[in-house]
């Protein structure tokens, strides 16, 4: 071995002891080493998305890109937003979850004071699985980790905390985008960190959005869509969480019959309990796909024949 060849083999031996720059420092004998922390999914860090820099940018991004792109696609038609006049302080808001057009079309419908101060609850498994698709989404709407297939502690804490501190949160109770159309049952983690935080839920139904971007598709299709915001809900003494998310759920129920026919109509059927649920008929798939055709073809029907005042 030549004079060249030694010097590399002394060298490559040293940054093998030191396992520099790619090994952690040893753990001394008889104590346990800690976790691996990958700081990803549930773990990943949102704090630098909440300073200063990062909600000047996420404003311009919501302000100069998606409102009018969401004019342009989903021409919106927004109703209810006088039910929020007397509501102050951090608030969850709850909607239904058809497509990834629903967070851009909300982030530019729920007014001020909240839309600035307002974080998404995304699926960490699914936003947060890598570090850009993670960085992305916690600039461009404010994205939290929420872990949607277990009651976690570290998200429940820290949307706690996030509440506390005047943020306001967006949550999509079913825990992932409708498979058909049709809602699924609300979970249980919206209506716990109300009671938790004491604050308000305003309930919000979304119409039309599955036209625009449903579940498996890439692209766009350019849809009609009504925003309808509810009465805020704040949980009775003694309520639980199943309790109060059952009653979340029939609020954004009455709003989609609100929608689909009139205020009136709606409010004697949610005061009778016999609004038209958001999970659909318990059928076979082709009768859920016809039944909800034909909903959105009475729905149009009745848009054309009553004018909006």
């Amino acid at each position: 071995m030549g004079q060249v060849g030694l010097r590399v083999a002394k060298t490559r031996a040293i940054i093998g002891r030191l396992g520099f720059p790619w090994r952690a420092a040893a753990v001394p004998s008889g104590v346990a080493p800690a976790p691996l922390s990958h700081r990803l999914g549930a773990d990943y860090d949102t704090d630098w998305a909440r300073r200063y820099p990062a909600r000047l940018a996420r404003a311009a991004i919501v302000e100069g890109i998606m409102r009018p792109a969401m004019s342009a696609i989903a021409s919106p038609n927004r109703r209810g937003l006088d039910r929020l006049d007397d509501l102050d302080g951090a608030v969850v808001f709850v909607a239904n979850h058809h497509s990834h057009a629903d967070t851009p079309l909300l982030l530019t419908s729920i007014p001020d004071p909240w839309r600035h101060r307002l974080l998404v609850g995304a699926a960490a498994d699914y936003f947060f699985g890598n570090r850009v698709s993670g960085a992305v989404a916690a600039l461009a709407i404010g994205a939290v980790p929420i872990e949607r297939n277990r009651v976690g502690r570290r998200s429940a804490d820290m949307a706690r905390g996030l509440v506390e501190d005047g943020w306001s949160i967006l949550l999509y109770p079913e825990g992932g985008r409708s498979p058909d159309g049709w809602g699924q049952e609300f979970r249980g983690g919206a209506a716990f960190l109300a009671i938790r935080c004491k604050v308000p839920v305003v309930p919000i139904h979304l119409q039309g959005t599955g036209r625009i971007l449903r579940k498996g598709r890439t692209l766009p299709r350019p849809s009609r869509t009504t925003v309808t915001f509810g009465d805020p809900l704040v949980a009775a003494e003694g309520e639980n969480a199943r309790a109060f998310a059952i009653r979340l759920q029939a609020a954004v129920a009455a709003l989609g019959d609100e929608a689909t026919s009139d205020w009136w109509q709606a409010r004697q059927r949610a005061h009778a309990g016999t609004s038209p649920g958001l999970t659909g008929p318990d059928v076979g798939a082709w009768r859920r796909a016809w039944a909800l055709g034909h909903r959105d073809r009475r729905s149009r029907r009745k848009r054309r024949r009553w004018p909006e005042l």
